[in-house]
């Protein structure tokens, strides 16, 4: 059996050092701010982006070049025989369409997993194909098992403010001025593919309320039940959210769960919600 190496984006949430102890290699997604190039957690913390991005910096978002991807991709081959790699959600980015392509000149050596998740849910595909390689599973066998568990994620994100929507023009300044005039509370999901709205809250409480019903929801309808056997759940959030209290929120509202991990929301997430953002997300256990 050939070594599988595992490979991912930045937009997992996987830092370079987090990396290196797990044993896998982490591409740093590319951004432009004010007209000067940066690479997420090489040149650019989270604390940078947030100073950039609430000082009204530019941003834009890109993706790895092919260049830098199968430089990446030719280095790991020199040690392992096969690499699976994983990607930010094809929905959300060309990235993976480019590897997708990319990979047909690697004679079967590279297998792109398009398994539509970002972020925490992104970041458990990683562990669960780290788990996978070591119990001997090859880079082809290791696909197919996160490809068939692809839809076996939600994440609700409550934005704190509507200002970087309407920034990007996803809304109309017309809607946003409403927004923040009525105090609204957006819910956004991801269920694949984009980021698409969910439900309006006028109350951050109602927006948490609102948020852990869906998980529920989607854990008894679509995940085949709500239980930690069944059910790993998991907290993100932005710069400048209450992380702590909506912990404990969610432990009460699902006893006899342990969040995995309260990680910060991929920048490229990020830069489209802004500050103050909390997200509550699921996967189905393989």
């Amino acid at each position: 059996m050939g070594k599988v190496a595992i490979i991912t984006d930045s937009n997992s949430g996987i830092t370079q050092s987090m990396a290196k102890e797990l044993g896998i290699v982490v591409v740093p997604m590319p951004f432009t701010i004010d007209d000067k190039d940066y690479y997420e957690d090489i040149n650019l913390t989270q604390d940078e982006f947030y100073e950039k991005l609430i000082a009204g910096g530019d941003v834009m978002t890109s993706q790895p070049s092919p260049d830098s991807v199968m430089q990446t991709w030719d280095k790991v081959l020199e040690e392992y025989d096969e690499i699976v790699y994983i990607p930010m959600s094809s929905g959300l980015s060309g990235s993976c369409q480019t590897a997708y392509m990319l990979a047909q000149d690697y004679d079967d050596k590279v297998y792109v997993v398009d398994n539509q998740r970002i972020s925490v849910t992104q970041k458990s595909s990683v562990l669960d194909a780290i788990k996978l390689a070591k119990e001997g599973k090859s880079a082809s066998e290791i696909h197919d098992i996160l490809i068939d568990d692809k839809f076996n994620s939600s994440i609700y994100i409550m934005l704190d403010t509507l200002k970087y929507l309407k920034k990007g023009g996803r809304i109309t300044p017309a809607a946003a001025a409403l927004g923040e005039l009525l105090k609204l509370k957006p819910v956004l999901q991801i269920q694949g593919e984009k980021l698409d709205a969910f439900a309006k809250a006028r109350t951050a409480s109602a927006g948490k309320t609102i948020m852990i019903n869906a998980i529920k929801n989607d854990a008894e309808k679509r995940f085949g039940g709500l239980n930690p056997d069944n059910i790993s759940i998991f907290v993100a959030y932005s710069h400048g959210a209450d992380v702590p209290t909506f912990v404990k929120e969610i432990e009460e509202a699902f006893p006899g769960f342990e969040v995995k991990y309260a990680d910060p929301l991929s920048l490229s997430v990020s830069c489209h919600i802004g500050t103050g953002a909390i997200a509550i997300a699921c996967c189905k256990k393989l």
